[in-house]
């Protein structure tokens, strides 16, 4: 079993650039990979980026290149997504999410362990 710890959500202006933490605890020397994921009322849980094995070799949705970086620290267990350039169109609940495995690593039925997702709000 993997627990999954979501911060720093929250409300800021457009163009602000949160950063969201993700803390790992139980069986994390298995994990393969861990992803971001995020859910906007009335649409699908999408994904936002990925960073899988010993390379930490990373993938971004199309929506974030450029704006979102994914990275680990590996000894604190801890993923985190630096948001910059935040638009409206961003506002979600984003989920921390982690698997011994993946296939392609962007669709959310591929993980089996997920935190409680913490809300990230862009407004003015």
């Amino acid at each position: 079993q993997v627990q999954l710890v979501e911060s720093g959500g929250g409300s800021t202006q457009p163009g602000g650039s949160p950063r969201l933490s993700c803390a790992a605890s139980g069986r994390t020397s298995r994990v393969y990979i861990m992803a971001w994921f995020r859910h906007a009322p009335g649409q699908e849980r999408d994904f936002v980026a990925s960073i899988a094995g010993i390379y930490s070799i990373t993938r971004y949705a199309d929506s974030v290149k450029g704006r979102f970086t994914i990275r680990r620290d590996n000894a604190k267990n801890t993923v985190y997504l630096q948001m910059n350039s935040l638009k409206s169109e961003d506002t979600a609940v984003y989920y921390c999410a982690a698997d011994f495995s993946a296939a392609t690593g962007m669709g959310w039925n591929e993980y089996d362990y997920w935190g409680q997702g913490t809300q990230v709000t862009a407004s003015s």
